[in-house]
Protein backbone atom coordinates (compact mmCIF):
# COMPACT_ATOMS: atom_id res chain seq x y z
CA UNK A 1 0.00 0.00 0.00
CA UNK A 2 1.53 3.32 -1.11
CA UNK A 3 0.14 6.59 0.26
CA UNK A 4 0.65 9.97 -1.36
CA UNK A 5 2.20 12.75 0.70
CA UNK A 6 -1.11 14.36 1.73
CA UNK A 7 -3.13 11.19 2.40
CA UNK A 8 -5.48 11.65 5.35
CA UNK A 9 -6.34 8.00 5.90
CA UNK A 10 -3.93 5.13 6.31
CA UNK A 11 -5.22 1.57 6.31
CA UNK A 12 -5.63 1.60 10.09
CA UNK A 13 -7.42 4.97 9.99
CA UNK A 14 -9.84 3.66 7.35
CA UNK A 15 -10.53 0.57 9.46
CA UNK A 16 -11.15 2.74 12.54
CA UNK A 17 -13.49 5.03 10.58
CA UNK A 18 -15.57 2.14 9.28
CA UNK A 19 -15.79 0.38 12.64
CA UNK A 20 -17.00 3.55 14.33
CA UNK A 21 -19.82 3.81 11.82
CA UNK A 22 -20.71 0.11 11.50
CA UNK A 23 -20.00 -1.26 15.00
CA UNK A 24 -20.29 1.79 17.23
CA UNK A 25 -23.14 3.40 15.22
CA UNK A 26 -21.51 6.79 14.76
CA UNK A 27 -23.04 9.07 12.19
CA UNK A 28 -21.12 9.55 8.96
CA UNK A 29 -20.68 13.27 9.56
CA UNK A 30 -19.28 12.74 13.08
CA UNK A 31 -16.89 9.95 11.97
CA UNK A 32 -15.76 12.04 8.99
CA UNK A 33 -15.11 15.11 11.15
CA UNK A 34 -13.09 13.03 13.63
CA UNK A 35 -11.02 11.52 10.81
CA UNK A 36 -10.65 14.99 9.22
CA UNK A 37 -12.10 13.91 5.86
CA UNK A 38 -15.25 14.78 3.96
CA UNK A 39 -18.53 12.97 4.48
CA UNK A 40 -18.36 11.80 0.88
CA UNK A 41 -14.96 10.20 1.49
CA UNK A 42 -16.23 8.51 4.67
CA UNK A 43 -19.28 7.19 2.81
CA UNK A 44 -17.04 5.66 0.12
CA UNK A 45 -14.89 3.72 2.59
CA UNK A 46 -17.88 2.53 4.66
CA UNK A 47 -19.60 1.25 1.52
CA UNK A 48 -16.49 -0.65 0.47
CA UNK A 49 -16.12 -2.07 3.97
CA UNK A 50 -19.71 -3.31 4.03
CA UNK A 51 -19.38 -4.87 0.55
CA UNK A 52 -15.91 -6.45 0.71
CA UNK A 53 -14.78 -6.39 4.33
CA UNK A 54 -11.24 -5.28 5.12
CA UNK A 55 -10.08 -6.13 1.58
CA UNK A 56 -12.23 -3.25 0.38
CA UNK A 57 -10.07 -0.82 2.37
CA UNK A 58 -7.02 -1.46 0.15
CA UNK A 59 -6.15 0.97 -2.62
CA UNK A 60 -7.36 0.10 -6.10
CA UNK A 61 -5.56 0.67 -9.36
CA UNK A 62 -6.39 3.95 -11.04
CA UNK A 63 -5.86 2.46 -14.51
CA UNK A 64 -8.95 2.46 -16.72
CA UNK A 65 -10.76 -0.84 -17.21
CA UNK A 66 -10.34 -0.63 -20.96
CA UNK A 67 -7.97 1.28 -23.27
CA UNK A 68 -9.52 1.26 -26.76
CA UNK A 69 -6.36 2.45 -28.54
CA UNK A 70 -3.92 0.21 -26.68
CA UNK A 71 -1.57 -1.84 -28.90
CA UNK A 72 -2.97 -5.31 -29.44
CA UNK A 73 -1.33 -8.32 -27.84
CA UNK A 74 -0.63 -9.75 -31.31
CA UNK A 75 1.34 -6.63 -32.24
CA UNK A 76 3.23 -6.76 -28.92
CA UNK A 77 4.24 -10.35 -29.66
CA UNK A 78 5.47 -9.27 -33.10
CA UNK A 79 7.59 -6.54 -31.50
CA UNK A 80 9.04 -9.06 -29.06
CA UNK A 81 9.84 -11.50 -31.88
CA UNK A 82 11.70 -8.83 -33.85
CA UNK A 83 13.56 -7.78 -30.71
CA UNK A 84 14.81 -11.34 -30.23
CA UNK A 85 16.24 -11.06 -33.73
CA UNK A 86 18.22 -8.05 -32.37
CA UNK A 87 16.23 -5.38 -34.21
CA UNK A 88 16.69 -1.93 -32.72
CA UNK A 89 13.67 0.10 -31.61
CA UNK A 90 13.70 2.39 -34.71
CA UNK A 91 14.06 -0.66 -36.99
CA UNK A 92 11.05 -2.33 -35.37
CA UNK A 93 9.05 0.90 -35.68
CA UNK A 94 9.92 1.19 -39.36
CA UNK A 95 9.15 -2.47 -40.06
CA UNK A 96 5.75 -2.39 -38.32
CA UNK A 97 4.99 1.25 -39.29
CA UNK A 98 4.59 2.35 -35.72
CA UNK A 99 5.74 5.39 -33.77
CA UNK A 100 9.23 4.88 -32.29
CA UNK A 101 8.00 6.20 -28.92
CA UNK A 102 5.25 3.54 -28.86
CA UNK A 103 7.72 0.77 -29.66
CA UNK A 104 10.12 2.06 -27.02
CA UNK A 105 7.40 2.10 -24.37
CA UNK A 106 6.27 -1.44 -25.23
CA UNK A 107 9.84 -2.79 -25.15
CA UNK A 108 10.38 -1.25 -21.73
CA UNK A 109 7.05 -2.61 -20.45
CA UNK A 110 7.79 -6.20 -21.54
CA UNK A 111 11.34 -6.09 -20.14
CA UNK A 112 13.19 -5.98 -23.47
CA UNK A 113 14.28 -2.36 -23.38
CA UNK A 114 17.99 -3.23 -23.59
CA UNK A 115 19.41 -5.60 -26.16
CA UNK A 116 22.33 -6.98 -24.13
CA UNK A 117 22.70 -10.65 -25.00
CA UNK A 118 19.05 -10.94 -26.03
CA UNK A 119 18.72 -13.44 -28.86
CA UNK A 120 22.34 -14.62 -28.50
CA UNK A 121 23.61 -17.86 -27.07
CA UNK A 122 23.53 -17.80 -23.26
CA UNK A 123 26.86 -16.94 -21.70
CA UNK A 124 28.75 -19.91 -20.30
CA UNK A 125 30.40 -18.76 -17.10
CA UNK A 126 33.19 -20.78 -15.59
CA UNK A 127 36.01 -20.45 -13.07
CA UNK A 128 39.00 -22.74 -12.65
CA UNK A 129 39.58 -24.20 -9.20
CA UNK A 130 43.37 -23.95 -8.93
CA UNK A 131 45.57 -20.84 -9.20
CA UNK A 132 47.64 -21.10 -12.36
CA UNK A 133 45.39 -23.72 -13.96
CA UNK A 134 44.45 -21.26 -16.73
CA UNK A 135 45.97 -17.88 -17.62
CA UNK A 136 44.18 -15.49 -19.98
CA UNK A 137 46.47 -13.41 -22.21
CA UNK A 138 45.53 -10.56 -24.53
CA UNK A 139 46.85 -7.33 -26.07
CA UNK A 140 45.32 -3.83 -26.15
CA UNK A 141 46.62 -1.22 -28.59
CA UNK A 142 46.84 2.34 -27.26
CA UNK A 143 47.80 5.54 -29.05
CA UNK A 144 50.96 7.17 -27.76
CA UNK A 145 50.69 10.49 -25.94
CA UNK A 146 52.71 13.35 -27.38
CA UNK A 147 52.66 16.91 -26.06
CA UNK A 148 50.08 16.41 -23.32
CA UNK A 149 46.60 14.92 -23.29
CA UNK A 150 45.09 13.64 -26.52
CA UNK A 151 41.76 13.96 -28.29
CA UNK A 152 39.75 12.80 -25.25
CA UNK A 153 40.64 16.13 -23.63
CA UNK A 154 41.43 18.50 -26.50
CA UNK A 155 39.25 17.06 -29.25
CA UNK A 156 40.48 15.67 -32.57
CA UNK A 157 42.19 18.82 -33.88
CA UNK A 158 45.67 17.76 -32.75
CA UNK A 159 47.84 16.64 -35.65
CA UNK A 160 49.64 13.33 -36.05
CA UNK A 161 52.45 14.19 -38.49
CA UNK A 162 53.53 11.74 -41.19
CA UNK A 163 57.15 11.00 -42.12
CA UNK A 164 58.29 8.89 -45.06
CA UNK A 165 60.86 6.26 -44.12
CA UNK A 166 63.76 4.91 -46.18
CA UNK A 167 61.49 2.37 -47.86
CA UNK A 168 59.16 5.11 -49.06
CA UNK A 169 56.37 4.21 -46.63
CA UNK A 170 54.48 7.03 -44.91
CA UNK A 171 54.42 6.39 -41.16
CA UNK A 172 52.66 8.27 -38.36
CA UNK A 173 55.11 9.87 -35.96
CA UNK A 174 53.09 9.40 -32.79
CA UNK A 175 52.30 5.73 -33.33
CA UNK A 176 51.00 3.07 -30.96
CA UNK A 177 51.86 1.24 -27.79
CA UNK A 178 50.73 -2.28 -26.96
CA UNK A 179 49.61 -3.29 -23.48
CA UNK A 180 50.17 -7.02 -22.99
CA UNK A 181 48.11 -8.45 -20.13
CA UNK A 182 47.89 -11.81 -18.33
CA UNK A 183 45.27 -12.66 -15.71
CA UNK A 184 44.74 -15.84 -13.71
CA UNK A 185 41.30 -17.40 -14.16
CA UNK A 186 40.96 -18.55 -10.55
CA UNK A 187 42.33 -15.65 -8.52
CA UNK A 188 42.13 -12.75 -11.08
CA UNK A 189 45.75 -11.92 -10.20
CA UNK A 190 46.96 -9.78 -13.11
CA UNK A 191 50.22 -8.83 -14.78
CA UNK A 192 50.74 -6.28 -17.57
CA UNK A 193 53.48 -4.56 -19.54
CA UNK A 194 53.54 -1.74 -22.09
CA UNK A 195 55.60 -2.88 -25.09
CA UNK A 196 56.41 -1.46 -28.50
CA UNK A 197 54.73 -4.04 -30.72
CA UNK A 198 52.80 -7.31 -30.80
CA UNK A 199 55.26 -9.41 -32.81
CA UNK A 200 55.87 -13.05 -31.97
CA UNK A 201 59.24 -12.47 -30.27
CA UNK A 202 57.68 -9.73 -28.10
CA UNK A 203 54.75 -11.98 -27.20
CA UNK A 204 57.13 -14.79 -26.18
CA UNK A 205 59.21 -12.45 -24.03
CA UNK A 206 56.10 -11.21 -22.25
CA UNK A 207 54.92 -14.78 -21.70
CA UNK A 208 58.18 -15.75 -19.99
CA UNK A 209 58.07 -12.73 -17.68
CA UNK A 210 54.39 -13.33 -16.89
CA UNK A 211 55.11 -16.97 -15.99
CA UNK A 212 57.92 -15.79 -13.70
CA UNK A 213 55.52 -13.32 -12.07
CA UNK A 214 52.94 -16.01 -11.32
CA UNK A 215 55.66 -18.39 -10.08
CA UNK A 216 56.80 -15.75 -7.58
CA UNK A 217 53.27 -15.92 -6.19
CA UNK A 218 53.41 -19.69 -5.81
CA UNK A 219 51.48 -20.51 -8.98
CA UNK A 220 52.45 -23.05 -11.64
CA UNK A 221 50.98 -22.10 -15.02
CA UNK A 222 49.33 -25.10 -16.68
CA UNK A 223 47.24 -23.68 -19.54
CA UNK A 224 47.26 -20.50 -21.59
CA UNK A 225 44.22 -19.03 -23.38
CA UNK A 226 44.72 -16.45 -26.14
CA UNK A 227 42.93 -15.19 -29.22
CA UNK A 228 44.06 -16.02 -32.77
CA UNK A 229 46.51 -13.15 -33.24
CA UNK A 230 49.50 -13.78 -35.50
CA UNK A 231 51.94 -13.69 -32.59
CA UNK A 232 50.04 -16.41 -30.76
CA UNK A 233 49.82 -18.58 -33.90
CA UNK A 234 53.54 -18.35 -34.60
CA UNK A 235 55.94 -21.28 -34.43
CA UNK A 236 58.19 -19.53 -31.91
CA UNK A 237 55.24 -19.10 -29.54
CA UNK A 238 54.36 -22.78 -29.83
CA UNK A 239 57.97 -23.71 -29.06
CA UNK A 240 58.01 -21.39 -26.05
CA UNK A 241 54.80 -22.92 -24.64
CA UNK A 242 56.24 -26.41 -25.09
CA UNK A 243 59.48 -25.40 -23.36
CA UNK A 244 57.55 -23.91 -20.44
CA UNK A 245 55.29 -26.97 -20.17
CA UNK A 246 52.15 -24.95 -20.91
CA UNK A 247 49.17 -26.18 -22.92
CA UNK A 248 48.17 -23.41 -25.34
CA UNK A 249 44.44 -22.95 -26.01
CA UNK A 250 42.96 -20.50 -28.51
CA UNK A 251 39.48 -18.98 -28.67
CA UNK A 252 37.01 -19.75 -31.42
CA UNK A 253 37.09 -17.33 -34.32
CA UNK A 254 34.94 -14.24 -33.72
CA UNK A 255 34.24 -15.29 -30.13
CA UNK A 256 36.13 -12.77 -27.95
CA UNK A 257 33.78 -13.57 -25.05
CA UNK A 258 35.61 -16.91 -24.68
CA UNK A 259 38.52 -14.87 -23.33
CA UNK A 260 36.07 -12.75 -21.36
CA UNK A 261 38.14 -12.37 -18.18
CA UNK A 262 40.96 -10.78 -20.16
CA UNK A 263 38.51 -8.54 -22.04
CA UNK A 264 36.90 -7.41 -18.78
CA UNK A 265 40.27 -6.76 -17.17
CA UNK A 266 41.24 -4.59 -20.15
CA UNK A 267 38.09 -2.51 -19.66
CA UNK A 268 39.00 -2.02 -16.00
CA UNK A 269 42.59 -1.23 -16.97
CA UNK A 270 41.53 1.42 -19.47
CA UNK A 271 39.13 3.11 -17.08
CA UNK A 272 41.39 3.03 -14.04
CA UNK A 273 44.81 3.57 -15.62
CA UNK A 274 44.98 4.47 -19.32
CA UNK A 275 42.12 7.00 -19.26
CA UNK A 276 41.90 7.45 -15.50
CA UNK A 277 44.28 10.41 -15.41
CA UNK A 278 45.77 13.09 -17.67
CA UNK A 279 49.36 12.24 -18.59
CA UNK A 280 51.99 14.53 -20.07
CA UNK A 281 53.42 11.80 -22.28
CA UNK A 282 53.40 8.04 -22.81
CA UNK A 283 56.35 7.38 -20.51
CA UNK A 284 54.47 8.98 -17.61
CA UNK A 285 51.48 6.76 -18.34
CA UNK A 286 53.72 3.69 -18.48
CA UNK A 287 55.33 4.53 -15.13
CA UNK A 288 51.88 4.73 -13.55
CA UNK A 289 51.02 1.16 -14.59
CA UNK A 290 52.93 -0.62 -11.79
CA UNK A 291 51.19 1.39 -9.09
CA UNK A 292 47.77 0.74 -10.58
CA UNK A 293 48.49 -3.00 -10.87
CA UNK A 294 49.57 -3.13 -7.23
CA UNK A 295 46.29 -1.55 -6.21
CA UNK A 296 44.30 -3.89 -8.47
CA UNK A 297 45.98 -7.02 -7.11
CA UNK A 298 46.20 -6.04 -3.44
CA UNK A 299 43.45 -3.55 -2.64
CA UNK A 300 40.73 -3.30 -5.32
CA UNK A 301 37.72 -5.37 -4.29
CA UNK A 302 36.45 -7.73 -6.98
CA UNK A 303 32.74 -8.56 -7.09
CA UNK A 304 33.40 -12.05 -8.47
CA UNK A 305 35.69 -12.80 -5.50
CA UNK A 306 33.23 -11.95 -2.75
CA UNK A 307 34.40 -8.32 -2.74
CA UNK A 308 37.97 -9.31 -1.93
CA UNK A 309 41.15 -8.38 -3.83
CA UNK A 310 42.84 -11.07 -5.98
CA UNK A 311 45.73 -11.47 -3.53
CA UNK A 312 43.22 -12.50 -0.82
CA UNK A 313 41.86 -15.28 -3.04
CA UNK A 314 45.42 -16.41 -3.69
CA UNK A 315 46.09 -16.51 0.05
CA UNK A 316 42.96 -18.58 0.63
CA UNK A 317 43.94 -21.11 -2.03
CA UNK A 318 47.71 -21.35 -1.43
CA UNK A 319 48.37 -19.76 1.98
CA UNK A 320 51.16 -17.86 0.23
CA UNK A 321 51.34 -14.13 -0.36
CA UNK A 322 54.18 -13.57 -2.81
CA UNK A 323 56.01 -10.32 -3.51
CA UNK A 324 54.66 -8.28 -6.41
CA UNK A 325 57.97 -6.85 -7.59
Amino acid sequence: MKLHANAALSLNRRRLLCRRVVDEHWTLSRAAATAEVSTRCARKWVARYLAEGELGLLDRSSAPRSIPHRTSEQRVQAIAALRRLRFTGPEIAETLRMAPSTVSGILTRIGMGRLGRLGLQPARRYERQRPGELIHVDIKKLGRIQGGAGHRIHGRKRSNPVKRDAAGVDRRQVGWEYVHIAIDDCTRLAYAEVLGDEKAITVVGFLRRAVEFFERHGMSVEQLLTDNGSGYRSTIHAIACRALGICHLRTRAYRPQTNGKAERFIRTLLGGWAYGAIYQDSSERTRALDGWLWRYNHHRRHSALGHKPPIARLGERTNLLGSYS
